[in-house]
């Protein structure tokens, strides 16, 4: 395994790189006022195609700056985030955000939707910012909707549907283009639990169908539990089930 990877001027596939992703070395620092309060504290993770992980840990511990960063939302104050062996954060920013959009698909606990548009036409943007056709985008988002049973509500305003089905075209928009990996944020944070397992099962789907790596912030047991593999983010660092007591 590489421990550090290396940079580049674009994260395009690497046959010899061994892991989808490879976070090293990880520091987050915010400074308020006089002081300084470090949140990660050198976090190490190595992410391949098709994972399926959740983060867990009690509120303000920087589960969520994380994905963030992970998700180049955020910058670190130190370490490496790596995608195909390439260092994203030494890219351009106009670099970076074109790598976003082809690499990664977001799911927030508040959806982020743009409420004068129609669903079929939020979960449109990220192909259209791609520069793709509007009808290829169309026939695209028109297509996952029905597969999250909104196809009746695809010319609905979204500031008019209900919570859940608002978070369904959330979680359409970030598979509509089939990113490698799905970042998401208490995805079912909101919601009733009949809407949330089924938002969750939309995102296993995903994972089983197309092999998107998933990598989920959550607080509900039953959703890491079907994740399989739990991290709990500790003293800013992520360690597995049992690491907690130095099993």
């Amino acid at each position: 395994m590489n421990e550090v990877c290396e940079s580049s001027e674009a994260p395009v596939k690497d046959s010899d790189s061994p892991h989808l992703i490879e976070i090293r070395n990880l520091h987050k620092r915010f400074e308020t006022g006089t002081a300084s309060i470090e949140v990660l504290k050198g976090l190490d993770l190595t992410l391949d195609v098709g994972d399926r992980v959740a983060i867990v840990g009690q509120s303000g511990v920087g589960k969520s700056t994380f994905l963030h960063i992970l998700g180049t939302l955020d910058r670190p104050t130190t370490g490496r985030v790596c995608f195909e062996g390439a260092d994203v954060f030494a890219l351009a920013a106009d670099e970076m955000a074109r790598m976003r959009n082809r690499f990664l698909g977001f799911v927030f606990q508040f959806h982020h939707l743009l409420p004068e548009f129609s669903a079929v036409e939020n979960v449109m943007m990220p192909g259209l910012l791609q520069g793709r056709s509007r009808a290829e985008m169309h026939e695209r988002a028109s297509r996952i909707l029905g597969e999250v049973e909104l196809l009746a509500r695809i010319d609905h305003a979204v500031g008019k549907l209900s919570g859940g089905e608002r978070q369904r075209v959330a979680v359409a928009r970030a598979l509509v283009l089939e990113p490698p990996v799905v970042l998401a944020d208490e995805p079912t944070g909101n919601l009733d639990p009949k809407t949330g397992d089924h938002v969750a099962e939309l995102l296993f789907e995903m994972n089983r169908r197309h092999r998107t790596t998933l990598v989920v912030v959550t607080h509900s047991e039953s959703m890491a539990e079907k994740l399989g593999t739990t991290l709990t983010l500790l003293d800013g660092r992520l360690v597995e089930l049992g690491e907690e007591s130095g099993n």
